[in-house]
C-alpha cells in the first residue's frame, strides 16, 4: 500500500492532475464545499456564540456530499499518506479543513499551487506545509456572518408579503448601489445646453473656451487609470457649456465678426504604462465590456481553462507575476517584438489587501501556438484566453508613446481650444488597445493668422448618470471594498436570482421589489447597505487572515455590540406591506415543478425555495388552490400539509399543550406548554393560550425555549425577568 491521495477541489481537474503524477497516486475531487453549518439551535443558525467562544455544527451538504465523503474514506484507507490540494485561497483553506475534520486526518499536508502544470504541481508537493489556522479561522467567520446576517434578517423582508426572499452582508450592500443609482435617475431633471465651434480653413475644429478677461482655468491634471470596464464609444468633444440659445447665436456672430489667429500652442511626447496583469475582477470587468460575458460566465469559462492547465488560478487580487513567467514573456518579444522589449521588467502594484503570496491570472506557457488551441478549445474558452494571453504580455511591453497638442486660437475677446492626439509608439497598446483613436491637427505656429470657414452651435442636453453594467458594478464593489473576489460574481448572480434587479440593455436595473426592499432596509438595518460598514467587515476578515484578530472574539462582538440591539431597532420599524396593485407590477415568479399533485385541483405543485427548511424547498399549489402547502417529512418519508391546531381528522390526537402560571408578556393570558417534533426529535417550547393569537403580529415573537437556565425567548429574554 504505498499509493498517496490527493485531494482537490473540481473533478475538472482529476484527468489532468493523474496524467501529471502518474500511477503513484489517485487522485479524488471534494466537488468544492463538502459541508455547511446546519439547520440546528436557535434562529437554525448551526452555531451557538456562549461569551467570546462559537461552536459550530456542521453537517454534509447534501445526498451528493455525504455520498462523496463516503468515497474519499474508502481512499484514505487504500494510501499510506493523504495530500489535500484545495484552492490557494481562503475557501480553499476552509475547505481543506473540513477534509481534515470529516475524514479523520490528523495532520495532512497541505499543497498550493497556483497554476496545473508539472514543475508547479511537483514543486507543491515536494513543499508541504500545515494548515493555516488563521485563514481557517476567517473562513469559518465569513460562515458564521453570513448565515447570522442572512438568517436573522431576511425574516424582516418576508413581513413585506411582497415576495421578498432574503438579506445578505455583501447582497444588500451591492442592492443599495444599484438602487442609489435609480433614485438618482428617477430625480434628475435635464437641462438644454450648447455647445459653440469654430472651423478653419487650415482644417481642424475649435470649441468654444471663454473670455480671454476671465481667470484662466488650471488644467486638471491628466491621471493614467486603465478602465476594464468602460466601453469602446468615445466622447466627442465639446465647447464650455453655454446656457441660453441666445447667448450660443451671440458667440458665433462675435466669431465671425473678428479675426482669429493662434495665440497658443502647445505640443507634448505623454508616455502610457502598460496595464497590469488581470485580477480577478480586472478579468470580470474585461471580459464584460469586450466579450459580453456576465462575470458569472467569465468565471465558468475561465475555471474550465485553469483545470486544463492553460492559466493561473483565476480567483486573485494580486498583480504579481512570477519571475518564470516574466522571463518567458520577454524571450517571446525578444523573439517576435523586439522594438517592445523594456529596459527593466515592469512592476505593477497590488492593493493593500492582496496577498502577495499569489499570482495575477496569466497563461502558463506563452509560447503555446493559438492556432492549436483554436482547434482544441469551444470558442468561449478560446476567446477568453486570448484575452489573458493579450493582457498579460501587453503588461511586459514598454510603455505607449502619445502626443499631445494643444492649440488655442483668439478673436475678439473670445478663445478657442482644439486638443489633438497622436499616438508616435504603440508599445504595449499592440496587444492592449485602450489610446483611442488618433485626432491629428496640422502644425502651426504661435501667431499665426487663420481663416474662419464657419461657426456655429450645437444644441444639447445633460444626460442622468447611466446605470451599471455588470463589469461597472464590479469595478465599484472592489473599489468600495464590498465582497472580495470570490464574492463579486455570485452577488450579482443572486440578486438577479431574487428578482430584486434585472439586465436591460445591457445595464442593472432594479425590480419594483428590489427598490422596496432597498427602501425598507434604510429604515431597518441601515448600516449594512452603507459600502464602508461592509468593507470594514471584510478588512476584518482579512486581519483574521493574517492572525491580528480572534475570528471567534470579533464574530461574539459584532453581533453583541451591533447585530442584536441593530435588530431589536429593526424590529419597531412598521411594515408596510405591498399593495395588490404594486404586485401585479413584479415580474411573475417562476417555479420548478414538482412531480407531487395538488390533492384538490390535481395539478403538480410548484417547488418554492426556502432556506427555512431542511429540503430547501416546500411545495405550494399556484393554480388557485388556496392554502394547500405540503412539507417533506424526514419521520415520514412523505410531503405532509403543516400540523394546525385542530385537527380536522377527529381521530388525529391533538398536539399535546398544557397551561402553565406564567403570563404572555403581550396580553398576560397564560402561557401554555407545546409540544412538537422537529427533524425526528421531541421539543417543548412556551406560547400563548390566547385562541387568536397566532393570527395576531403582536404575539409573533412570543415563543420561549428549554435552555439549560430555564426558559428564554430571542425576544423577550428569561421568563423569570416578566412578571
Amino acid at each position: 500500500m504505498s499509493k498517496r491521495l490527493l485531494v482537490v477541489e473540481s473533478p475538472g481537474k482529476v484527468k489532468k492532475l493523474s496524467q501529471i503524477l502518474g500511477a503513484d497516486w489517485i487522485v479524488r475531487a471534494s466537488c468544492g464545499h463538502i459541508r455547511e453549518l446546519s439547520n440546528e439551535g436557535d434562529d437554525s443558525l448551526g452555531f451557538t456564540m456562549d461569551g467570546n467562544s462559537v461552536r459550530c455544527n456542521y453537517v454534509p451538504r447534501d445526498q451528493r456530499a455525504k455520498e462523496t465523503i463516503q468515497q474519499l474514506k474508502a481512499a484514505v484507507r487504500q494510501v499510506d499518506e493523504v495530500v489535500l490540494a484545495t484552492d490557494p485561497d481562503r475557501e480553499g483553506e476552509t475547505i481543506a479543513w473540513h477534509l481534515k475534520e470529516t475524514l479523520g486526518l490528523r495532520e495532512p499536508k497541505r499543497v498550493v499551487y497556483t497554476e496545473i502544470t508539472a514543475s508547479a504541481v511537483k514543486n507543491a508537493i515536494a513543499h508541504p506545509r500545515k494548515l493555516d489556522s488563521n485563514l481557517i479561522g476567517a473562513g469559518l467567520c465569513r460562515d458564521c456572518l453570513d448565515k447570522l446576517v442572512g438568517y436573522k434578517g431576511s425574516p424582516l423582508v418576508w413581513a413585506l408579503n411582497n415576495g421578498a426572499k432574503s438579506v445578505g452582508r455583501v447582497q444588500s450592500a451591492t442592492l443599495h448601489l444599484i438602487c442609489q443609482r435609480e433614485r438618482e435617475i428617477q430625480v434628475f431633471v435635464p437641462q438644454d445646453y450648447w455647445s459653440v465651434w469654430v472651423d478653419y480653413q487650415e482644417g481642424f475644429r475649435a470649441f468654444y473656451k471663454g473670455t480671454a478677461n476671465t481667470p484662466t482655468e488650471t488644467p486638471e491634471a491628466e491621471t493614467e487609470t486603465h478602465d476594464d470596464a468602460a466601453s469602446n464609444s468615445t466622447e466627442k468633444p465639446e465647447s464650455k457649456r453655454v446656457l441660453s440659445e441666445a447667448e450660443a447665436t451671440r458667440l458665433v456672430e462675435e466669431a465671425k465678426r473678428y479675426p482669429h489667429q493662434i495665440i497658443q500652442v502647445e505640443g507634448k511626447l505623454v508616455n502610457r504604462q502598460p496595464p497590469p496583469p488581470f485580477i480577478t475582477s480586472t478579468l470580470q470587468q474585461a471580459a464584460g465590456s469586450k466579450l459580453k460575458f456576465a462575470p458569472e460566465k467569465t468565471m465558468q469559462v475561465a475555471q474550465k481553462l485553469y483545470e486544463v492547465g492553460l492559466i493561473t488560478y483565476m480567483r486573485t487580487d494580486s498583480v504579481m507575476l512570477s519571475p518564470e513567467f516574466c522571463a518567458s514573456a520577454r524571450q517571446w518579444l525578444e523573439q517576435n517584438d523586439p522594438q517592445n522589449v523594456p529596459q527593466q521588467v515592469a512592476k505593477h502594484r497590488s492593493s493593500k489587501t492582496a496577498q502577495e503570496a499569489h499570482e495575477a491570472i496569466r497563461p502558463t506557457d506563452v509560447f503555446r501556438p493559438s492556432v492549436q488551441l483554436r482547434a482544441e478549445l469551444p470558442e468561449d474558452e478560446f476567446n477568453l484566453y486570448v484575452m489573458i494571453w493579450k493582457r498579460a504580455i501587453a503588461s511586459q511591453c514598454r510603455p505607449a508613446q502619445v502626443r499631445k497638442t494643444l492649440i488655442i486660437t483668439q478673436s475678439g475677446n473670445l478663445l478657442w481650444q482644439a486638443r489633438g492626439q497622436v499616438v508616435e509608439f504603440y508599445g504595449y497598446a499592440k496587444y492592449w488597445p485602450n489610446l483611442g483613436k488618433d485626432a491629428v491637427l496640422p502644425l502651426l505656429q504661435q501667431g499665426q493668422t487663420l481663416t474662419l470657414e464657419n461657426a456655429g452651435h450645437e444644441k444639447k442636453q445633460t444626460q442622468p448618470p447611466p446605470r451599471y453594467s455588470e463589469p461597472k458594478l464590479v469595478q465599484l464593489m472592489e473599489r468600495k471594498g464590498i465582497g472580495r473576489p470570490s464574492t463579486f460574481s455570485p452577488t450579482i448572480a443572486t440578486l438577479k436570482k431574487r428578482n430584486y434587479v434585472e439586465l436591460k440593455k445591457d445595464n442593472l436595473q432594479p425590480t419594483a421589489l428590489g427598490l422596496e426592499v432597498d427602501d425598507f432596509l434604510q429604515k431597518a438595518l441601515p448600516d449594512l447597505l452603507e459600502a464602508e460598514f461592509t468593507a470594514k467587515m471584510e478588512d476584518a476578515l482579512d486581519a483574521i487572515s493574517e492572525g491580528k484578530n480572534s475570528w471567534q472574539h470579533y464574530l461574539t462582538s459584532w453581533n453583541q455590540n451591533y447585530f442584536v440591539p441593530a435588530l431589536s431597532k429593526a424590529k419597531t420599524v412598521v411594515v408596510n406591506s405591498s399593495s395588490p396593485a404594486k404586485s401585479n407590477n413584479l415580474v411573475e415568479r417562476k417555479y420548478e415543478t414538482s412531480r407531487t399533485r395538488c390533492p384538490d385541483c390535481k395539478n403538480f405543485l410548484a417547488k418554492i425555495p426556502s432556506s427555512k427548511v431542511k429540503k430547501k424547498y416546500f411545495l405550494k399549489c399556484v393554480s388557485g388552490c388556496e392554502n394547500i402547502v405540503l412539507f417533506w417529512s424526514d419521520f415520514n418519508k412523505t410531503w405532509e400539509a403543516p400540523k394546525t391546531k385542530t385537527s380536522p381528522d377527529e381521530n388525529t390526537p391533538k398536539p399535546s399543550a398544557k397551561l402553565t402560571s406564567y403570563p404572555c408578556p403581550v396580553c398576560k393570558k397564560p402561557l401554555e406548554e407545546y409540544s412538537y417534533i422537529k427533524d425526528g426529535q421531541n421539543k417543548t417550547m412556551l406560547r400563548c393560550s390566547g385562541q387568536d393569537s397566532w393570527k395576531d403580529k403582536k404575539h409573533k415573537d412570543v415563543a420561549y425555549f428549554h435552555t439549560a437556565k430555564g426558559w428564554w425567548s430571542p425576544k423577550f429574554g428569561n421568563l423569570n425577568l416578566i412578571g
